[in-house]
Formats: C-alpha cells, sequence, structure tokens
C-alpha cells in the first residue's frame, strides 16, 4: 500500500478486518504487515487484539474529540447566515472572512469561534472550497518574418 495516502476511518477499518481476516487463514504477520503497507508493530498488535478480544475489537470505535458548540439546528442557520450578505450583519463589505463570519456566528449564538477554525467549519459544511489554481496562461507564439532583401538570398 502506498504510504502517502491517507485513508479515512471507514477504509481503515476494512483493512484491519481484512488483515485480521488473513491472520485468521494463517497468514504471518510479517506477510501481513507486507500486504497492507504497515509496520509489523502494527501487525502484531492488530494479532493481539484479535486473540484477545475478536474481531469486534477491531472494528472503529465513535470518534473522540470535543463535541460541537452549535447544535445541528445551529449549523444549520450557519448554512443560512453564509448565504445573506455580510452587510446584513453590520459590516462594510459583501464578501465573508473568516473574522467576519466568526463574528456574525459569535453575535448570532454567544459561542466565539476563533477564525482558524471558523474555516475549517466553512470547510466542513461546503461554505468554503479549496481556492482555484489559476487558469494555464497560453504564451503567445511569436511568428519572425525575415527581411525581404533577405528572403532573396535564401531562394
Amino acid at each position: 500500500m502506498d504510504e502517502s495516502v491517507t485513508l479515512n476511518r471507514d477504509a481503515m477499518e476494512r483493512r484491519r478486518l481484512e488483515a485480521a481476516q488473513d491472520l485468521l487463514n494463517g497468514t504471518t504477520q510479517a506477510g501481513v504487515a507486507r500486504k497492507f503497507g504497515v509496520s509489523r508493530t502494527t501487525a502484531s498488535r492488530w494479532c493481539r487484539t484479535l486473540s484477545g478480544h475478536g474481531m469486534e475489537r477491531l472494528r472503529k470505535r465513535k470518534a473522540t474529540g470535543r463535541p460541537s458548540r452549535l447544535s445541528p439546528a445551529q449549523m444549520a442557520a450557519v448554512r443560512e447566515i453564509f448565504h445573506l450578505s455580510p452587510r446584513e450583519f453590520g459590516f462594510d463589505a459583501d464578501r465573508w472572512t473568516t473574522a467576519r463570519f466568526a463574528c456574525a456566528i459569535e453575535r448570532r449564538f454567544s459561542i466565539r469561534y476563533d477564525p482558524d477554525h471558523v474555516g475549517r467549519l466553512m470547510h466542513r459544511l461546503g461554505l468554503r472550497s479549496k481556492p482555484a489554481s489559476p487558469p494555464a496562461v497560453e504564451r503567445p507564439c511569436e511568428i519572425y518574418t525575415l527581411p525581404q532583401p533577405v528572403v532573396e538570398m535564401i531562394m
């Protein structure tokens, strides 16, 4: 497996379960490590977990982390705020920046977010896409013409 590939949680779970099946079918830990592009330590840990706790323990667990301070209904309202003009929130501009959007969220819900986090929030809600790469500039072809006396010398 290519090391540069980033797997999501579902793909990691599929990989662990497939590796566990291979281990149950007699594939060595080293063979599993090679096949799935993981360290031998990881393959050993999977094997230990499988033998001590079974296949269920290799399934993904609920993601940890701080729960959102905004409820699902508030998240929907955040999406609606984005589609309004910043001017409706007292800003003297027509475009949302993460700082302006953070202020609008704080004014509406009394929840303060750092502008950097608001950028991630906007991306997660599909409100902010990656900046488009600039269009390729086609270089004009230069056409050179030879002066008439040179053309006559060539012919």
